[in-house]
């Protein structure tokens, strides 16, 4: 078997790129399908012919190509776009939130939508019954602010 395997090294790449492409769909943090990419390279090179050597050096210099510079945009383009398209804890920043609980810079409660969530105050401590901002989430904490004032005209 091993004999086998020594001289179809097109099986080994096949077979990394399967179990990469499965803990991508696991892990979505587009880092394992970039190695996936490296994969695929090094088969198309065990494919044309390269030796052992070359197919590890392109599969290494395709994966960190990959990673620097295919995987941060493609994270942005997964990260922008209106409102309605963002997706769990990302869609909360900017809702409005009712402060269930005094809000510091330590801890309290606010409701946002109609979960109590855990909350921390960006700057001044906020009263219970006032309204508040999202401004980030931390983990499972949401870190809220008092909502702007709105501009008197003159």
């Amino acid at each position: 078997m091993f004999e086998w395997l020594g001289e179809n090294w097109w099986a080994l790449w096949l077979t990394a790129f399967l179990a990469f492409a499965v803990i991508e769909m696991i892990t979505l943090d587009l880092f394992f399908i970039m190695l996936g990419g490296g994969t695929l390279a090094a088969l198309v090179a065990d494919f044309a012919g390269a030796d052992l050597w070359l197919q590890i050096v392109i599969f290494c210099v395709v994966s960190l190509l990959m990673i620097a510079f295919v995987r941060p945009v493609a994270l942005s383009h997964l990260k922008k776009g209106p409102t309605e398209q963002r997706t769990n804890v990302d869609r909360l920043i900017g809702e409005q939130a009712l402060v269930m609980e005094a809000v510091s810079s330590t801890g309290g409660l606010v409701k946002i939508g109609g979960d109590v969530w855990s909350a921390r105050s960006a700057g001044a401590v906020l009263p219970a019954g006032q309204k508040a901002v999202v401004s980030a989430i931390d983990g499972a904490t949401a870190v809220v602010a008092a909502p702007p004032e709105p501009a008197n005209p003159s």
